[in-house]
């Protein structure tokens, strides 16, 4: 077996490719080791000393570092870990967890806006980030205002602000009249 890395623009954060699904489906993002319950995988990787948040996603791992550990340390030690838990053939979930699909219900007289802003993030934004190793996700719409979740590799990325609003805001303001900000929320 054979893993692949690749940085992602947070240079806490690293991309490895097992070369083979983690999820058939969904995300899953565990930001501390207290949330790994659910993924024998996360918690292997937890295992590791310096490790503070992973993320799966379909064919990749994003495991993000605390600041006072160098990559060059904790790098061997991440890719044994992964590889030990995929040629052991243990599931990367356990038992019924089910990985979230990302964005959140919303009911309401804002029915349709919601529908094209998650038709949007799904087909152009989700995508892009994913290929850094993260993801971003619906989670509410108030007043023009567009409140969204960032996980993995854009969780406390420094351009995040940046892809926020630059990116994002400006993609949903486009196509979507009755969009006027987008703001992160911690969930």
């Amino acid at each position: 077996m054979f893993i692949q890395t690749e940085s992602t623009p947070n240079p806490a954060t690293l991309k490895f490719l097992p070369g083979q699904t983690v999820l058939e489906m969904g995300t899953a993002d565990f930001p501390t080791a207290d949330t790994s319950d659910a993924s024998p995988l996360a918690q292997r990787i937890f295992a590791v000393e310096g490790v503070s948040g992973v993320f799966f996603g379909t064919d990749f791992v994003t495991v993000t570092k605390a600041d006072a550990v160098d990559w060059d340390h904790i790098k061997p030690a991440l890719l044994g870990a992964i590889m030990e838990h995929f040629q052991s053939g243990s599931p990367v979930m356990s038992g019924d967890h089910q990985p979230a699909s990302g964005h959140a219900e919303h009911t309401g007289e804002d029915g349709a806006i919601v529908g094209q802003i998650k038709e949007l993030l799904d087909s152009r934004v989700r995508p892009a980030v994913a290929q850094d190793g993260g993801d971003i996700t619906f989670h509410g719409f108030d007043r023009g205002v567009v409140y969204l979740h960032m996980q993995g590799a854009c969780a406390g990325c420094p351009s995040s602000t940046l892809t926020l609003k630059m990116g994002i805001e400006n993609l949903l303001r486009h196509y979507i009249p009755e969009v006027t900000e987008v703001r992160p929320v911690a969930v």
